[in-house]
């Protein structure tokens, strides 16, 4: 098992309060840019599989396009009906302007 960073985005692409959608190996992430702090969590919302880079990000929680239901951005925890299940979240570092995400291989 390998700790691998894979640069996804330049910081400069995320508009504070915003979210893009990246794919990295064989997982589809969502990179957030919450009260100017990056973050990375899997994409599919696990209550109604939509897809949370679709979202709208407020504060440091963002809200699902088909439900409505909440995740706080840095834990992946559920903060809001119906969600109840969280989403994984990955480290995030910024290099030299340059986003980061750590997977484990």
């Amino acid at each position: 098992m390998t700790n691998s960073w894979h640069q996804v985005a330049s910081a400069d692409e995320i508009e504070v309060e915003d979210v893009i959608q990246v794919k990295v190996l064989d997982k589809v992430l969502a990179v957030y840019n919450a009260k100017g702090n990056y973050y990375a969590t899997h994409d599919l919302c696990t209550h109604g599989h939509a897809c949370l880079s679709d979202g709208v990000v407020i504060g440091d929680r963002i809200e699902c396009p088909l439900h409505q239901g909440r995740f706080h951005i840095p834990s992946g925890k559920p903060d809001g009906a119906p969600v109840s299940v969280p989403i994984e979240t990955f480290p995030v570092k910024v290099v030299d302007g340059q986003i980061y995400v750590q997977i484990v291989e």
